[in-house]
């Protein structure tokens, strides 16, 4: 029976196998023709391209979408040493006079000589310095404060840092022309340039010729030079590597207390918040002293978690949005004081008072210091004056 059945399915195999082949024939020479049509569009493509353009790349269909200009140039700010990607623009002394006790003094002094936030601007430069391009105070090492126009060596930093960085409160919030006045004030304040100057991006150049310290920053390292040898020689270690040392730091005892404690002032990031500075220089070994500052430092932690379910509840208020959107809850916390007072502080301090909203207001739009310590808040005229009232009456309803 078997037998019978392999003779009689021969034909049928012989059939299959004929029109696999068959098939395979017709297989072989679609794929020349493809291959043929192929070869043609891409010769064709190949010609029509310009010579060393890449090859296009197309994008995977729902993933992602190629950056607009507009969101490259947002990103691309940078000012180099050699002036590139400085924008078109001016600004006087004068006028940059103006911005700078607007925007500026209440953290740099009205002269950029302030130690009380931020080193001072200005200072520890001479006319000398000028004609050489060396700050001789940095050798000398008789400044007791190392200010930004003794240690920068291109104005195009000093520039670049304005407009990207400040006001600290509203940083990229000033127009070129304005980053040009206040750059050109504080040059005026180093003596770099006479008081009716006006910088633009056509002299700018030749003020780089007088900048103090343009001399006096060393280029013989790898992190200046691309393709450089890097400036450490240290090896990876990779096995049997040896236990992370205890990094602590220490504040001089003269300095502990200055602006009270740190603890409460330090912004929240991360567990852990600081130590009181009110206490004494600890004087254990390195490991006793971090263990000591870890546990002060949780128990400021603690003492300021009854505030949790306040500051959670506060978050959910449109006028807390906006103190957060605005910074001001970097520097005041609701019921917790920070480097400024805590919000329910400032209703305290103006509960029962007719004129409290209108004197809120103009604190907060004008700046100041003195009123709750030597710290300075800057003005914060850039907030929305509608934002700014919504702002005074959640703070004065105790921020809840």
């Amino acid at each position: 029976m078997s037998t019978s059945i392999e003779r009689e399915s021969l034909p049928a195999v012989s059939r299959h196998v004929g029109l696999f082949l068959l098939g395979a024939l017709w297989a072989s020479a679609l794929v020349v023709v493809v291959g043929l049509t192929l070869a043609a569009w891409t010769s064709r493509a190949a010609a029509a391209a310009p010579a060393g353009t890449p090859p296009a790349i197309k994008a995977p269909s729902g993933i992602g979408r190629h950056a607009t200009p507009a969101e490259l140039s947002a990103w691309d700010i940078d000012v180099r040493p050699d002036f590139k990607g400085l924008p078109k623009g001016q600004g006087s002394v004068a006028d940059g006079q103006k911005l700078f006790d607007a925007r500026c003094a209440s953290c740099h002094g009205t002269f950029g000589e302030s130690n009380e936030v931020f080193n001072p601007l200005v200072g520890g430069t001479t006319p000398e310095d000028i004609k050489t391009g060396h700050v001789a105070s940095l050798r000398a090492n008789n400044q007791p404060v190392r200010t930004t126009l003794m240690k920068v060596d291109t104005v195009s930093t000093l520039w670049d840092y304005i407009r990207r960085a400040m006001p600290w409160n509203a940083p990229r919030s000033l127009t070129p022309d304005e980053v040009y006045a206040v750059t050109a004030y504080i040059l005026n304040l180093g003596e770099i340039v006479p008081s009716d100057f006006v910088l633009s991006d056509k002299n700018i150049a030749d003020v780089q010729k007088r900048m103090p310290n343009r001399n006096g920053m060393t280029r013989a390292h790898g992190m200046w030079r691309v393709g450089d040898k890097p400036d450490t020689h240290n090896k990876a270690c990779m096995q049997d590597c040896p236990e992370a040392g205890i990094v602590t730091s220490a504040l001089p005892a003269y300095a502990r207390d200055a602006h009270g404690d740190l603890a409460a002032q330090n912004r929240v990031i991360g567990p852990v918040r600081g130590v009181d500075t009110k206490l004494p220089p600890l004087s254990g070994t390195a490991a006793q002293n971090a263990s000591v500052r870890k546990t002060a430092a949780l128990a400021t932690l603690g003492m300021a978690s009854p505030d949790a379910p306040a500051q959670t509840a506060a978050a959910t208020s449109s006028a807390a949005t906006l103190a957060d959107k605005n910074g001001c809850l970097a520097c005041h916390g609701v019921t917790d004081k920070k480097i400024g007072p805590a919000f329910s502080e400032v209703a305290a301090k103006y509960h029962g008072q007719s004129d409290a909203t209108e004197k809120l207001v103009a604190k907060i739009r004008a700046g100041g210091a003195g009123n709750w310590g030597s710290m300075p808040m800057p003005p914060q005229s850039q907030v929305a004056e509608a934002d700014v009232h919504t702002m005074v009456d959640w703070i004065l309803r105790g921020a809840h």
